[in-house]
């Protein structure tokens, strides 16, 4: 059966004019992406092919094997996703969506599928911020040894050279906790916020798309933060509205509370540093920063 499918514009144009980052170009991927796609059809026995969902640099395509309904991914060539295969493949379906099988040459992995029109972000934010805190528990593992840690000398080169537009007390104290925090040895989804977490059939919600990270646990509360926005944007105070979400997702996680709002301001004046000035999102990493002291 053929394994033929329209590439989504949103994915085109979000891919379209990026230079490689250790593969690719955007362009070039794109171009591959029909033999990619019927590649992997060939060698896992796909069919039918659902519509696909995208989101910043993959394709992920609802379809059929042998075994039944299964996922296929196919992500452009970044660092983040580099290992993603890995960790999947430790946490073993352990709260997280279960890797059936892995091409690192063609940057495809085939996953259990789950539910793409149920995610964390439908539900109660409370509840889904304690859900993310139980995930994070459920997933730390010790590290593995291909999976590098943050870059912290990048970081502090970064804060030291960098930022004119930032506050420069928050770059100063950005900089002083970098020296002090503990980077950590565990297995860390840098990435787990409401949309990255799906229903399954097997368990309630499942993590996706891990961005795999060696850290300590406390570095994966951030993204709860950033997500939601609008819903952060319209309390009553947004301050004490953050710092709870962080503090649900810590007590849940079994993370130190002041560890998790720490590495959560470290990661919002760096986002704000690589930020240019005048762009939408600079104001959002700067308040949320705040919202961190």
């Amino acid at each position: 059966m053929s394994f033929e499918l329209d590439v989504p514009d949103g994915l085109r144009t979000t891919l379209a004019g990026r230079p490689p980052a250790g593969g690719p170009s955007g362009d070039d991927w794109l171009r591959a992406l029909p033999r990619l796609l019927a590649a992997a059809a060939d060698r896992w026995g796909l069919s039918d092919p659902q519509p696909p969902r995208y989101g910043e640099c993959a394709l992920v395509v609802p379809c059929t094997s042998s075994s039944g309904p299964v996922a296929l991914k196919l992500t452009w060539p970044h660092p983040e996703a580099r290992f993603e295969h890995l960790a999947l493949r430790a946490w073993n379906g352990d709260g997280a969506v279960r890797l059936l099988a892995a091409d690192t040459t063609d940057h495809a992995l085939l996953l259990e599928q789950l539910d793409a029109d149920r995610s964390l972000e439908q539900i109660d934010l409370l509840e889904a911020c304690e859900t993310v805190g139980s995930l994070l528990r459920q997933l730390d593992r010790p590290a593995l040894p291909q999976i590098g840690s943050p870059p912290v000398d990048a970081w502090r080169a970064l804060l030291e050279h960098g930022g004119e537009h930032v506050p420069r007390r928050f770059v100063t104290r950005a900089a002083a906790l970098l020296r002090d925090l503990p980077t950590g040895d565990r297995l860390v989804h840098s990435d787990l916020h409401f949309a990255n977490v799906l229903a399954g059939q097997r368990a309630s919600w499942l993590a996706i798309d891990p961005k795999p990270v060696t850290a300590s646990p406390a570095f994966g509360v951030a993204p709860v933060l950033w997500n939601r926005w609008s819903e952060a944007t319209a309390a009553y105070n947004l301050r004490s509205h953050l710092r709870l979400r962080a503090g649900l997702v810590a007590e849940s996680a079994g993370i130190d509370e002041d560890d998790a709002m720490a590495w959560s301001f470290v990661r919002c004046v760096l986002n704000a540093c690589e930020t240019p000035p005048g762009d939408a999102a600079l104001s959002r990493w700067i308040t949320i920063a705040k919202a961190m002291t």
